[in-house]
């Protein structure tokens, strides 16, 4: 398999790169140019990018290296064609160009953190590349000239040399005039002095070698150019002249050629408008129609737009006929190119074939905006069209995706906790998209609380008298997670569990409907989805799925099992933003949205148009996915420091056999013991039951460790994946010298990276050089610490997870551990996953820590935690016992 060069952004904010797989073989140019970038980014990515933007891109590179090259080279054009930059060297100031890299955004391809590409982020790395130059160019003593040719001979500064094309006055014989003029330094308020071309030849008649230099610039253009060789040559190239607007089109196009050698142009602003040329205008959701969905009608009016102006199709057909180039309409001047109008007129009659009737779905509005629907147009030629919404549309999609101008969803009096108001915002957009019979993604990052905002959701329906039940899929891992938070915030929210592990809660293999409808909500897992046929049978309130990249692969039973259930309204819920993989993102809403991607042939032919597919599928989703991240200021500010989440796994079979085999040996010995032995009983048992919970190999001492055999090794995977692709860093503490090294061959497979590993037998040389590597830019992705050993005296702030992976039951000892990364140097909110095994004596003692009744008093001592051997024989048993 080939590599590829990819520079991707991490949750700090800052520029990496990564090699990723390929098919495609690279040739020897391409494996040059990656291997220089991926060298310079050793020194800093901003010198990375300043080399990037000379360079020549060919062959195939990565989409994200397409994307930061064009940025790159934006930033040099604009650099290089600064005025008075040979003046100004260190104190120039490069213009950001926010319409430009709005484009370019839009346009970008999936990567690794792409969630934090916006438009301050941009800016940010523009005036690094701006600061990188200053830099540079104050150490460099010789000319900007001479600094730009060090990093390619092909690039042009710009000159002292200008074209300019302004209107002429009304009734002049030529509609246009253009000039020719140069810069004759700075004035006191710090513009071009600007005098005529013709100056040239008084300043310097004397000094021919000199005016020659000054004007070779031109004389290169004109090589290129017709219109100015041929001005040249006669000489009106020195003076004011008088053009038509044939002549004046030919300038306009030729701006960029005229730029490349260095002449700056300066031409009037309706020129970015008039290339648009001809468009096709669609004007949709004018009116408010009924809300049904995807399926609701909603009007459209379509019109041809020549640079803004609205034209009947018999005025376009006219001015086909009878122009080309540059034509006055309605006082506005247009660039007529009868090629691309002929284009646009066909298009115009495909869509008119495609859309018959006066009123089209809102499924199909959405697809003609974000141009999906153009792979049912015929049509190969690319034709501009404009979509506008009208008020009632607009109206809409600005509450989509801005969840805080929406009205309260209000919280009943039995809800448990006070939403933070991202939080709020978040059950508003949910009520809100469900209102109009919309799927939705909560996509928000981990830790930020997506569980609790659908709990608050369903909470909220029971003031409804249409209010009936709803079904909750989730992993089987994450059942009593749910069940947890429920109980925690919404304790009035009936619920049964259809999973064997519900306990009491467990509603049977083919519940009649009265048992159904007694719920507020059912949680079950994808396994049983597709196992259950009653599920299928019932028509739900809410389907909701966590984390949703379960049904990525959409040939699977588990998908086509989750896809089946009927349901009114649908949510998916992931920690991980879901567009990274475009192949899997038409499943998913499918599963969301029937229909609003096409059928899954259409979609595959879309993702095949590469980098020119990123702007459509990004502008179709973006209203159904909700995403807040905590590296946001405006999230940041409303978060605690430390986010602490009990995270439940599951018993093996092969641990609950041995589980239970120890419970029943504890039954037969702990009657006839006392004192001491009793004590050293208990202690003993207390050790295989915590070597149990982490991996039966613990116990066994067979070294063999396999994922499969523990509940804790499948959890620790699912956090560290999202750990992974947002390129983060974890701590995992373990009390146990012996589960170390296991963990750290299970996290290198899952990371494909090395982490490192420390404990007691770890040299104090040793010790400093792992963590002096684990907090430098290098990425180190791990790192596995006993608890006695790593739990003080280190600092591991470019972590910002950490992973009990067994409890030590005192809190203390727990908190100190958390504090290598909670500490003065942390910028990022702190995530704390301690792992409980549901139904065991791991789960009865977090509930004791958390309790606050007299037994759980009696047992716990400030310094020393849990005092196991204090507790009598039946509540040890009953501790212990599944």
């Amino acid at each position: 398999m080939h590599k590829e060069l990819n520079i991707i952004i991490s949750s700090e904010s800052r520029l990496l790169t990564e090699f990723s797989d390929s098919k495609v073989k690279n040739s020897r140019i391409v494996i040059d140019l990656q291997d220089k970038v991926e060298e310079h980014f050793k020194e800093s990515s901003e010198k990375a990018l300043f080399n990037l933007g000379f360079i020549e891109a060919k062959g195939h590179l990565s989409a994200t290296l397409n994307f930061w090259h064009e940025f790159s080279a934006h930033f040099i054009k604009a650099l290089r064609l600064s005025e008075n930059l040979d003046v100004l060297r260190e104190k120039a100031e490069i213009p950001f160009d926010k319409d430009f890299i709005e484009s370019l955004i839009s346009e970008a391809p999936y990567f690794t953190g792409s969630e934090y590409l916006n438009i301050d982020f941009m800016q940010t790395v523009w005036e690094t590349l701006t600061q990188f130059f200053k830099n540079e160019i104050k150490k460099n003593i010789g000319s900007v000239h001479d600094f730009f040719k060090e990093y390619s001979s092909q690039v042009n500064l710009a000159d002292k040399i200008y074209f300019h094309l302004v209107e002429n006055i009304k009734g002049s014989s030529t509609p246009f005039v253009f000039l020719a003029t140069y810069s004759a330094g700075l004035a006191e308020n710090g513009y071009s002095r600007h005098r005529p071309l013709r100056n040239l030849l008084v300043e310097y008649a004397d000094q021919q070698d000199k005016l020659v230099e000054l004007l070779s610039t031109v004389y290169k253009v004109a090589e290129k150019s017709p219109f100015i060789k041929t001005i040249l040559d006669s000489g009106e190239i020195f003076y004011p002249l008088g053009v038509n607007s044939s002549e004046s089109f030919m300038f306009l196009k030729e701006t960029e050629v005229y730029e490349e050698y260095g002449i700056l142009c300066r031409i009037p602003n309706w020129w970015k408008g008039a290339r648009k040329g001809v468009s096709i205008s669609l004007n949709l959701g004018e009116k408010k129609k009924s809300l049904l969905g995807l399926d609701s009608l909603i009007d459209f009016n379509m019109k041809f737009s020549v640079a803004g102006t609205e034209l009947s199709v018999e005025e376009v057909r006219r001015i086909l006929e009878e122009s080309s180039g540059l034509t006055l309409i309605k006082g506005k001047w247009v660039a007529v190119d009868k090629e691309k109008l002929k284009a646009t007129l066909k298009k115009w009659e495909e869509i008119k074939e495609l859309i018959s009737d006066e009123n089209m779905t809102l499924s199909e509005a959405l697809r003609f905006a974000s141009g999906l629907n153009d792979n049912k147009l015929k049509q190969g030629t690319e034709v501009s069209m404009d979509i506008d919404f009208g008020k009632w549309m607009k109206t809409i999609f600005d509450k989509m995706q801005n969840p805080s101008k929406l009205i309260n969803v209000n919280m009943l009096k039995d809800f448990k906790t006070e939403l933070r108001p991202y939080q709020q915002d978040g059950v508003n957009w949910l009520s809100f998209l469900s209102s109009m019979n919309l799927g939705a993604c909560l996509a928000d990052d981990m830790g930020l609380g997506k569980t609790v905002q659908v709990t608050a959701l369903l909470n909220s329906l029971k003031k409804k008298k249409e209010y009936s039940t709803s079904l909750l899929a989730v992993p089987a891992s994450l059942v009593h997670n749910w069940a947890s938070e429920i109980n925690k915030f919404a304790p009035k929210l009936k619920y049964s569990i259809a999973h064997p592990s519900g306990g009491d809660r467990f509603i049977g293999n083919n519940p009649d409907t009265e048992k159904i409808q007694e719920n507020d909500l059912i949680i079950t897992t994808y396994g049983l989805v597709k196992k259950y046929e009653w599920m299928k049978k019932h028509t739900w309130k809410y389907f909701i799925i966590d984390e949703a990249q379960a049904i990525k692969n959409s040939m699977t039973a588990q998908t086509k099992g989750v896809k089946s259930i009927p349901s009114e309204k649908r949510i998916a819920l992931t920690g991980t933003p879901i567009e990274n993989s475009l192949g899997d993102l038409w499943s998913i809403f499918d599963f969301l949205n029937p229909g609003l991607m096409g059928s899954k042939e259409e979609f595959k032919k879309l993702i095949k148009e590469g980098e020119h597919s990123y702007g459509k599928i990004r502008k179709i989703i973006s209203p159904y996915i909700l995403r807040r991240l905590k590296t946001d200021k405006s999230i940041i500010s409303d978060l605690p420091d430390k986010i602490e989440l009990d995270s439940y796994s599951r018993l093996t079979k092969k641990q609950l056999v041995l589980y239970q085999k120890q419970v029943d040996e504890l039954k037969k010995s702990i009657e006839n013991s006392e004192g001491m032995s009793r004590k050293g009983l208990v202690l003993a048992t207390l050790m295989r039951f915590k070597q149990i919970c982490n991996h039966p190999s613990q116990y066994l001492g067979d070294n063999d460790y396999n994922e499969k055999d523990s509940g804790k090794f499948h959890r620790l995977k699912e956090i560290c994946e999202t750990v992974k692709e947002k390129r983060e860093r974890v701590l995992i503490f373990t009390q146990f010298k012996e589960m170390t090294e296991p963990l750290n061959n299970y996290l290198h497979k899952i990371f494909g990276k090395p982490g490192f590993v420390l404990h007691g037998g770890t040299s104090i040389k040793k010790r400093k050089e792992m963590v002096n590597k684990f907090q430098s830019d290098e990425y180190y992705p791990y790192f596995v610490l006993s608890l006695k050993a790593g739990g003080t005296g280190l600092n591991l702030t470019k972590a910002n997870h950490v992973v009990h992976f067994d409890r030590w039951w005192n809190p203390a000892v727990e908190n100190q551990a958390t504090d290598r990364v909670f500490r003065i140097g942390q910028k990022k909110s702190v995530l704390v996953h301690k792992f409980i095994c549901e139904g065991t004596f791991e789960e009865r003692i977090d509930e004791m820590l958390k309790d606050k009744s007299e037994l759980s008093k009696n047992i716990l001592s400030k310094t020393e935690g849990v005092k196991f051997t204090e507790m009598n024989n039946d509540d040890i048993i009953k501790m212990f016992s599944i």
